[in-house]
């Protein structure tokens, strides 16, 4: 038997260091998390995406009495995207998330399991990775593709 090491390389950086395209991204799912419908969570999340014609969608967390029929800002975001331009790629995904005490996360959020294998779905319709960038207060990560996070992943791409 061996034993196999997987690494994910993601780049940490504060706001300024961001492109304007990404710090604009960024500001758009910080925005985003006060749309968010969490009323029994009390975690709000926005994302938002920027598509290859350059086209922004936010998308935000949407909870339901009747778990697990809410859906994750990620999900709403990349499903909207898809619905409203099915044949453009996404280019770059931005998560941000307010916490139960209303202020934004300190840390980085990252997107759990089932919207991470939703990112793997938009890479592999799109044929290339999506630039990830999770807003914390402290520092942004910024992950060039959903594989850095999911190495294993299931997919055909």
């Amino acid at each position: 038997m061996e034993e196999l090491e997987l690494k994910s390389t993601i780049m940490s950086c504060q706001m300024d260091e961001l492109s304007d395209a990404e710090r604009h991204l960024v500001e758009l799912a910080i925005e985003a998390t006060s749309r968010s419908y969490a009323p029994y969570s009390h975690f709000n999340v926005g994302a938002a995406v920027l598509l290859a014609n350059g086209q922004e969608i936010i998308g935000c967390n949407q909870e339901n009495a009747a778990y697990p029929s809410g859906l994750c800002a990620e999900r709403t975001a990349l499903f909207a995207a898809g619905a409203q331009y099915p044949d453009v790629p996404v280019k770059m995904l931005a998560i941000a998330a307010r916490g139960t005490d209303g202020e934004l996360q300190y840390e980085p959020v990252g997107p759990c399991g089932s919207c991470r294998q939703v990112i793997i779905e938009s890479e592999t319709r799109a044929a290339g990775p999506i630039r990830i960038l999770l807003y914390g207060r402290k520092c942004i990560y910024v992950i060039d593709g959903i594989r850095k996070l999911m190495p294993l992943t299931f997919s055909e791409f």
